[in-house]
């Protein structure tokens, strides 16, 4: 098992190194603005403030993975070139990243709009360096995970329930539920190494501690059938 967090800088990469994480992420985006809200830097200030952290970690022995946000659409630029999250992919991989995860931050992505970005991206990185990461805000991340997967993706980001967010991409809801995509890997027997029923259970523990449904489908189908299981009624005593 292995736990990355977000690095954004030289401090941050020693308060990691001091809690004994051996992978971090760095994180940027396609989208000027919406990089300029979410860390206050454009994408080439992001990159200068990277480098030195990326050559640490890696000096370290450290795993890096990077991220970039907004691929599929921002929420203050709209549309977003192919031409760019190919160059921002491309970019972190020069920094020494094992992988890159492009994210549709903003959940606006469709599967045809997938095929043509990652294509585009796998004209020039392999597939093995690439992962996904699709949020459910209109209901298309399964679609989009199945797009990617027939082009020969094989890693996707997922959270327990459907968990997630982000406070500057104003509507976004959570990431594609795990759930949901074991589900579907199972069905098409593909392993993923999860064991579904077990993944169910663990997200029923954070479930009472929010103030709203987790929005994972499976979950809420195993939610629904459980509270209509009703025990047998009692014989009449005469």
């Amino acid at each position: 098992m292995e736990y990355p967090v977000l690095v954004p800088n030289m401090k941050g990469l020693e308060r990691a190194m001091d809690a004994g994480v051996r992978s971090i992420a760095l994180f940027t985006a396609a989208s000027e603005t919406f990089n300029k809200r979410n860390i206050n830097m454009s994408i080439e200030e992001s990159f200068e403030n990277y480098a030195p952290v990326a050559v640490r970690a890696r000096g370290e022995g450290m795993r890096v993975r990077g991220y970039v946000s907004t691929a599929f659409g921002c929420p203050y630029e709209g549309d977003v070139a192919p031409e760019k999250v190919l160059e921002v992919c491309a970019r972190l991989l020069d920094l020494g990243c094992y992988e890159v995860s492009v994210g549709d931050t903003i959940g606006v992505g469709t599967p045809m709009q997938v095929q043509g970005v990652v294509g585009m991206l796998l004209q020039v990185i392999p597939a093995t360096r690439l992962a996904m990461h699709f949020h459910d805000t209109r209901g298309t991340a399964l679609a989009n995970t199945l797009a990617a997967l027939e082009m020969g993706i094989a890693t996707f980001d997922a959270s327990a329930g459907g968990l997630g967010g982000c406070p500057y991409a104003p509507g976004a809801s959570g990431n594609l539920a795990t759930e949901d995509l074991v589900y579907m890997l199972d069905g098409m027997a593909i392993e993923s190494g999860v064991d579904l029923n077990r993944l169910v259970a663990a997200s029923a523990i954070i479930a009472p501690y929010l103030d709203h449904p987790l929005p994972g489908r499976y979950l809420q189908a195993c939610t629904r059938a459980a509270s209509k299981t009703v025990a047998p009624a009692s014989a009449a005593v005469q």
